[in-house]
């Protein structure tokens, strides 16, 4: 390594030859030639912080594993330790600047990963940036090591970490709408299905079933994260374990459970696992059912409120921006829309997780760094959407009760509620009759003399609307025969 004072910058080299460096640059030739051959996303992989996390990890796992086993000197193995140390806590990520979308299946990041946390460590030591002869990348940062065990170990570590944060605002989110389900709780409303009017039910239900969903989600989502766990550290280039001493992946698995918290496991075919991203994709799939079923919820959040004049208009979003820049006073769903879109991103990261996952030849994957983009991105959309429906929606969402109750009263589905007391038959023909007229059904009820006013107004009470009392017998049918031939005059 030669450092030219003129111009700050070293001279590193590789197997292709020698590249200058700049002389600040913890990263080197490796992560210089990824920079250019790979000019594609424009995204480095440290937008991924998880990501990163997860390499360091790892190296500092091999770090400790290899020094337990008397292949690295322990001074050399304690400075990775304390460089890798520093970027689990977050200082160094701008370091990490290879692609995210690279050839190579992952070697780039794999050595960006070594070169930084080495020039880190020589710095530790009082050396020089790129003064390998001292501590080397490949040989002591990379002991012991391939990037087809490091790297799909790395994205599982990562994705792991990422995970726990999408479950908590997960559960944050079913927690708002469990709120506004109990806030709504006896304010009736028509419930539909087909986009018709159906029977009545009240908004709290509504929304306690977004949180029911929501609740599943997190469930499945947390019982999947056991894909994340079976881990192929110790395999190196195919599963064979070459260049490995035997007691490295026992002891480097040991390690790493101990500093991700995490309950990984050791695959126990590594040439299978290490030719296998079918966990990927299994984990792919169980983000994509509940980015799909939140934008359901969004969908039916943006319908609920249409309107506000013309439309169904039943709950209020809180306004977050003008929403026209001609319409004056104009106030779109944007929250909503945010993580529609959101949702169509992660299905389509999910098909690119499966394509990718189906590429794989042999006994190895290529196509690992858009697997790991593909799933980092979702798991940091989709946190992020809930995020932003949860404080910039879903906890200022009120209910028009007025609307919602004109509509109940006007409801021809209410009948349906009654129809254990006047027959099938007469609830048509009354309902026929408040179509045609536009009449209360309960005064036509009345009218017809098949219930009393008082039994009507207990039948057609929100608990019972609602299923939240059960009905257990029918009450006496003040006109049993025309209930029973539905003899009921269509206008009064």
């Amino acid at each position: 390594m030669a450092l030219d004072a003129m111009t700050r910058t070293r001279i590193e080299t590789d197997s292709l030859g020698s590249m200058e460096i700049p002389a600040d640059a913890y990263w080197g030739i490796h992560t210089a030639r990824a920079l250019e051959n790979f000019p594609i996303s424009k995204r480095p992989i440290s937008v991924y912080k998880d990501l990163v996390r997860g390499l360091a990890m790892v190296k500092q796992a091999s770090a400790r594993a290899n020094r337990d086993i008397g292949t690295l000197d322990p001074f050399k193995a304690d400075l990775i330790d304390r460089a890798a140390q520093l970027v689990i806590d977050g200082q160094y990520h701008d370091e990490f600047i290879v692609g995210v979308i690279q050839g190579g299946a992952g070697t780039s990041t794999n050595m960006n990963a070594n070169e930084v946390i080495t020039n880190i460590a020589l710095e530790l030591a009082g050396r020089e940036k790129g003064d390998y002869a001292f501590l080397s990348p490949i040989d002591d940062t990379n002991r012991s090591q391939s990037t087809n065990d490091v790297y799909p170990t790395a994205i599982k570590v990562g994705l792991g970490l990422d995970l726990r944060s999408l479950l908590d605002e997960l559960d944050l989110l079913r927690r708002a709408f469990l709120a506004k389900a109990v806030e709504f709780h006896d304010i009736l409303k028509v419930g539909r299905t087909q986009l018709q009017d159906a029977v009545p039910m009240t908004l709290g239900q509504e929304f306690n079933g977004f949180a029911t969903t929501l609740g599943e989600d997190h469930s499945r989502l947390k019982e999947n994260a056991y894909l994340l766990c079976e881990i192929n550290m110790g395999a190196t280039a195919i599963g064979t374990g070459i260049t490995t001493h035997p007691d490295y992946g026992r002891s480097v698995l040991h390690h790493l459970r101990e500093i991700t918290g995490l309950d990984l496991d050791t695959a126990t075919d590594l040439v299978e696992s290490t030719s296998d991203t079918g966990a990927f994709m299994s984990f792919s799939s169980t983000l994509k059912r509940n980015a799909i079923k939140l934008s359901k919820i969004c969908n039916d959040l943006r319908l609920l409120s249409s309107g506000p004049q013309a439309g169904f208009g039943e709950i209020n979003l809180p306004p977050r921006q003008a929403g026209s820049s001609i319409m004056p006073g104009k106030v779109n769903p944007v929250i909503p829309e945010v993580v529609n879109q959101v949702a169509f991103a992660v299905a389509g990261a999910d098909l690119t997780v499966t394509m990718a996952v189906e590429a794989g030849q042999l006994q190895l994957n290529a196509f690992e760094p858009v697997i790991a983009h593909s799933l980092f991105q979702s798991i940091t959309w989709m946190r992020r959407g809930m995020h932003t429906l949860r404080v910039n929606c879903v906890d200022g969402i009120t209910a028009n009760t007025e609307r919602l109750g004109a509509m109940v009263g006007a409801s021809v589905g209410v009948i349906t509620a009654l129809t254990p007391f006047i027959g099938y038959a007469a609830a048509a023909a009354l309902a026929k009759t408040a179509l045609l007229t536009g009449r209360n059904v309960a005064d036509l009820v009345v009218e017809a003399g098949l219930m009393s006013r008082e039994e009507v107004i207990k039948q057609l009470s929100p608990a019972r609307l609602s299923g939240l009392e059960t009905i257990t017998a029918a009450i006496p049918i003040v006109r049993a025969g025309a209930a029973e031939t539905g003899s009921i005059p269509l206008e009064h």
